[in-house]
């Protein structure tokens, strides 16, 4: 769908928005856990969570989501901002290995201003087989085309004012 960036106002519900994949890997994990400080020995310790529900260590759903929302490809020069995350929902885990893809759908376009409106995609996170491992909806404001404004004529009466007005140097040079 964008192959070239499109506005706000050139986009319509139903359309799709492309995303990539991506192998979730044993750093990946160990990374998230260190920058969140979510250390839960389901995602980091081999042994302990190979006795639990998902027999052996699995990627954190936050870390999931959050690629996610990187892997769509949405067009970054027309984005504002990501606004919201809502009704996320993690259907099955992740292994490390695991590779995931990210594909959505325009739900809902909403105006907001003459700068940006809001835009609310339907996302689904699939992973091996196709399976959908998580889904959520996403809201992003994003940019509308902004108008060339076309150059006032000015009007004789602002063309006599400025003949009348003194001049002054935009430079004066100051002895020393």
């Amino acid at each position: 769908m964008f192959g070239t960036a499109p506005w706000f106002d050139d986009l319509q519900e139903g359309a799709s928005v492309p995303g990539r994949g991506r192998t979730v890997t044993e750093a990946d994990v160990v990374a998230f856990a260190t920058l969140t400080g979510d250390f839960h020995p389901q995602h980091v310790d081999e042994a302990w969570s190979a006795d639990g529900p998902f027999g052996g260590r699995v990627a954190h759903g936050m870390l999931i989501a959050s690629y996610a929302v990187g892997l769509l490809q949405l067009p970054f020069e027309r984005i504002v901002a990501l606004r919201r995350v809502k009704d996320l929902t993690f259907k099955r885990p992740v292994r490390l290995g695991d590779t995931i893809r990210a594909e959505a759908t325009i739900e809902a376009l909403r105006d907001l201003d003459d700068q940006a409106g809001m835009v609310t995609c339907r996302v689904k996170v699939l992973g091996a087989g196709g399976q959908l491992v998580a889904r959520m909806a996403i809201e992003v404001l994003w940019r509308r085309e902004q108008p060339v404004a076309a150059p006032e004529e000015p009007s004789v009466d602002d063309a006599l004012a400025s003949l009348a007005r003194p001049r002054t140097p935009a430079f004066v040079a100051i002895p020393f």
